[in-house]
């Protein structure tokens, strides 16, 4: 096979647009490897990309998360072998260390080419291994959703056992979350606007339940739950329509992390409960490649696994997403090539 099936985005893309079409197999340069893709999972990000709202160049691969098996090496490659099962990186020039301009300005499916493509070429340091007994669907589900849990719980929220999280809804990101709080030893808080929802998130260990659309003043029935204290700390996805809530839900000295938003708007920032009652806000994007070769240490070790809600093909990628967009899945949504 000389060509592959591949995905570039137009000028002004939206979901009309996305096309398969057939380009060459690409040779990787010094330092790179050839991707065989295999699976790639969906993040609101890459939404935000394919349907303009985050503008990127015309032709732009999508796509931040993606696993295969290596096809080929470039030159001066070590540490890999032709076979190897592996997945790639969200900041492929992020390897360790704390976020900077440099390391940060490669992101993979905005600013550089993702992976919606049979075979890619990314940076050989960018790449960490699938545990064996995972599949490549499995694996396509951290580089995104699963890092940016397991950064907010340890290196940002540096929990400890017995403390208490609020973790909104059930996308990927709060799933993973969930688990790996429950693997910690936190309280969890879950909020959802389904009952059924509420059920499966409780079977997967969450403490207490608040359902968002029956209840909009959330945060303060959280706090009430918790004797008036509130939770140590909160993930906050929800921007305009659920800052405020998650900052009434924090306690005194607690922290609330924003690791995006899927809210059109900018957030009422109550900045009086963020004073008085020292409340840290902070902002992060996802993390590391040395952070994710910690989190897949960690999820062997508790034997976690990803949720998955449905699988689509590279061909269906406009009714993957518009899925995504119905809120009816529990879990991640994956691509199979």
């Amino acid at each position: 096979m000389t060509d592959m099936r591949i995905i570039r985005l137009a000028a002004q893309p939206t979901l009309d647009t996305l096309a398969v079409t057939r380009a060459a197999i690409p040779t990787p340069g010094p330092g790179e490897v050839l991707l065989r893709l295999r699976g790639s999972s969906l993040n609101f990000h890459d939404y935000l990309v394919v349907a303009g709202h985050i503008p990127v160049a015309e032709g732009r691969v999508p796509l931040s998360d993606g696993a295969g098996e290596i096809a080929a090496l470039g030159p001066g490659v070590s540490g890999w072998t032709v076979g190897d099962r592996v997945m790639g990186a969200f900041f492929p020039r992020w390897i360790d260390g704390p976020p900077n301009r440099t390391n940060n300005n490669a992101i993979s499916g905005e600013t550089a080419d993702g992976f919606a493509a049979d075979h890619v070429v990314v940076p050989a340091a960018s790449l960490t291994p699938i545990p064996d007994d995972w599949s490549f669907a499995e694996a396509a589900t951290l580089p995104c959703a699963g890092l940016t849990a397991w950064r907010f719980l340890v290196a940002e929220g540096q929990v400890q056992a017995g403390d208490s999280v609020l973790l909104p809804g059930s996308g990927g990101l709060c799933l993973f979350a969930l688990q790996i709080a429950k693997a910690l030893g936190l309280t969890i808080w879950s909020t959802t606007s389904s009952d059924a929802k509420a059920d499966r998130l409780r079977a997967m260990g969450a403490d207490h339940i608040v359902n968002y659309r029956a209840d909009a003043a959330g945060g303060e029935t959280i706090r009430a739950g918790t004797g008036g204290e509130g939770v140590d700390l909160v993930l906050e996805i929800g921007g305009q329509s659920s800052f405020v809530q998650s900052v009434r839900a924090c306690h005194m000295g607690g922290k609330v992390v924003v690791v995006g938003t899927t809210a059109n708007g900018a957030p009422e920032l109550p900045l009086g409960d963020v004073v008085m009652r020292n409340i840290r806000v902070d902002g992060i994007a996802v993390g590391s490649v040395a952070q994710q070769r910690d989190l897949v240490a960690f999820l062997t070790a508790h034997d976690i696994r990803p949720v998955i809600d449905r699988h689509f093909p590279l061909e269906q990628l406009a009714d993957a997403f518009r899925y995504q967009l119905s809120g009816a899945h529990f879990g991640k949504i994956i691509l199979d090539f």
